[in-house]
């Protein structure tokens, strides 16, 4: 890659990065369906573990369901005002359907040898354990009181809190995309944690076991929209640098 091309490509997403700030009041004109439509696309592209892509975006226009979900969210002015919503939703039931699907896509690739084959064969079959019968509440004991001789094994996707937060942080790649790609497009955003879960799954009608990991509300600023000098912990208290 030439030096002026990585110049440019620093450029546009440091441009993105800045611009991208949590708006809670959004102006009514609307965003082209085909600008968030590509937005999405992006997010598609975002990691995941073993590629397992365990999450789906639900997007919504409609304005009466956009209206109970803003009411879902303790009526934040954000959610009420915005023009579209994007609710990232994830669990390891949409991992094993990924895992069976990339499974069938490496079997019919005539470009794939056997051994890379029989690679994906091993760890799409371990995942497909872990994320089955691994995902059982029976699990959930024995990785609290592994978690609690050695913290760093509560990541575990083990159980039936385990396994859902596994697919919750995967989900947090493509939302982060979203954020980005939508400043990108010089559409604004703002992501809440602050909602009903259970209402949002009941309007959703999201299956049990589902994982509500952030509902983004998309829009343009409005004029009077409160936005704030932004405030950083400074890097060299963020960064810790082993040499």
């Amino acid at each position: 890659m030439n030096s002026q091309h990585h110049s440019t490509g620093w450029d546009a997403f440091q441009s993105a990065s800045r611009f991208r700030r949590a708006i809670r009041k959004f102006d009514p004109a609307p965003i082209p369906e085909a600008d968030l439509r590509a937005v999405l696309a992006e997010a598609a592209l975002a990691p995941s573990s073993g590629n397992l892509q365990p999450y789906e975006l639900h997007w919504v226009r409609d304005p009466a369901l956009k209206a109970a979900i803003a009411q879902a969210c303790n009526g934040q002015n954000a959610a009420a005002s915005a023009q579209d919503l994007i609710i990232v939703v994830a669990s390891p039931a949409l991992g094993r359907l990924t895992a069976k699907a990339q499974l069938a896509h490496v079997e019919s690739a005539a470009n794939l040898g056997e051994s890379t084959k029989a690679h994906y064969r091993k760890q799409t079959g371990l995942f497909q354990r872990i994320l089955g019968i691994g995902s059982s509440a029976l699990w959930s004991p024995l990785v609290f009181l592994a978690a609690l001789l050695n913290p760093g094994l509560s990541l575990l996707p083990l159980g039936h809190v385990g396994s859902r937060n596994w697919a919750a942080r995967n989900a947090v790649y493509a939302a982060q995309s979203i954020l980005l790609g939508a400043a990108a497009k010089g559409i604004d955003s703002c992501p809440m944690e602050g909602f009903s879960a259970t209402k949002l799954a009941r309007l959703l009608g999201l299956p049990r076991g589902s994982v509500i990991v952030v509902v983004i509300a998309l829009g343009y600023r409005a004029d009077d929209a409160r936005i704030e000098d932004r405030w950083r912990r400074p890097l060299d208290e963020i960064v810790v640098l082993h040499r």
